[in-house]
């Protein structure tokens, strides 16, 4: 059996004018959830806050979380299972696509501001080695498509809208909310690549001339991102906490929690675990996060992107024995189908 290892990142803004109050408590969670039930090793469990936790000794800046994912890919091996776990604000960034104005590109919000975009997490992906794993999941707004390229296995929703039974607040801030933020704390700023048409520098400029190499591929120059064009389809799996024009919630529970503040997205995970000790598949767990989400009255709908045989394969690659039925009528009640098998048709 491979080794598994894990990066669990969490961004609470605080003392900021878009912090949030969950997103901690959700990667701690989590924490526990790997070594208690998934076999992790806490050796191989690496956790970036940006409030002082135990275990979490770095900052989740952008530079900083994907130096911890390449540390976790260049140790894999074949047969290994990787897991990404991130709760914080989400944004999408325009396009820099020639012949595309008009087209938004998914991006995950460290607590620096310096964006880690869908291109990122591919270029990450294809360095995996054949016959590992990297599953992510993301508990944040515009979170669905967030690897580039992946196929659309549970996307698109025709659930009613209705009205949340709990206090929540959207994890998502707008590349103009960034953009000024950024531009308010390096008002001197002078960019490393500058887009000398453009009369006002975008937020490829600014981002590039405040992090320089640390910056996201999809904002260095277009000769050097012209290496990165031969994206494809590859062996990620992406269970994201809404649709890629969704908002993800930031929940102050009142009730099982104890007050605490959790994202809902990783609650309706851990709650679908907690009542199936059994295996389950990425796309069990997604459709009945789907319900969950339902249930406590969020308009935001879970989604699962990845190859169609990762999307039947087992959540983290567990090797926990099969349903009992008891768990058997659960999935049915919150999917309307008994197995994994009838829910691809």
């Amino acid at each position: 059996m491979g080794k598994r290892l894990a990066v669990l990142v969490g961004c609470n803004y605080p003392s900021t004018q878009i912090k949030l109050h969950g997103c901690i408590n959700d990667v701690v969670a989590m924490r526990d959830l790997l070594l208690q039930r998934f076999g992790f090793d806490s050796s191989h469990v690496e956790l970036l806050t940006d409030v002082p936790v135990p275990g979490s000794l770095i900052l989740p800046t952008g530079a900083n979380i994907k130096a911890a994912l390449n540390r976790m890919v260049d140790k894999a091996e074949s047969g290994d299972v990787l897991f990404f776990h991130f709760s914080g604000h989400g944004t999408t960034i325009s396009s820099l696509e020639p012949g595309q104005p008009f087209r938004q590109d998914e991006a995950i919000v460290p607590c620096d501001l310096n964006v880690i975009t869908d291109m990122d997490l591919r270029q990450l992906i294809r360095r995996l080695p054949k016959g590992s794993s990297f599953t992510i999941l993301s508990d944040s707004c515009h979170s669905g498509g967030l690897i580039d390229k992946e196929k659309e296995q549970i996307g698109h929703s025709t659930l009613e809208k209705i009205i949340p039974t709990v206090y929540h607040r959207p994890k998502s801030i707008s590349s103009k909310t960034i953009h000024q933020c950024l531009k308010s704390v390096w008002p001197g700023y002078v960019p490393i690549f500058p887009r000398t048409t453009e009369p006002n520098p975008d937020i490829g400029s600014l981002m590039s001339g405040i992090f320089g190499k640390d910056v996201s591929l999809k904002f260095l120059p277009q000769l050097e991102r012209d290496l990165f064009k031969s994206l494809d389809e590859n062996e990620g799996i992406l269970l994201s906490g809404c649709e890629a024009n969704e908002t993800s919630a930031d929940v102050v529970w009142s009730n099982s929690s104890g007050g605490k503040a959790y994202g809902a997205f990783t609650s309706a995970v851990r709650q679908v675990l907690a009542e199936n000790s059994g295996a389950l598949s990425n796309r069990q767990v997604v459709m009945m996060s789907r319900k969950v989400l339902k249930e406590h009255g969020f308009q935001q709908h879970a989604c699962l992107y990845s190859s169609d045989g990762n999307a039947g394969a087992n959540f983290l690659g567990s090797q926990q024995p099969s349903p009992t039925p008891k768990e058997q009528f659960f999935f049915s009640k919150y999917t309307g189908v008994a197995t994994d098998e009838a829910v691809k048709n």
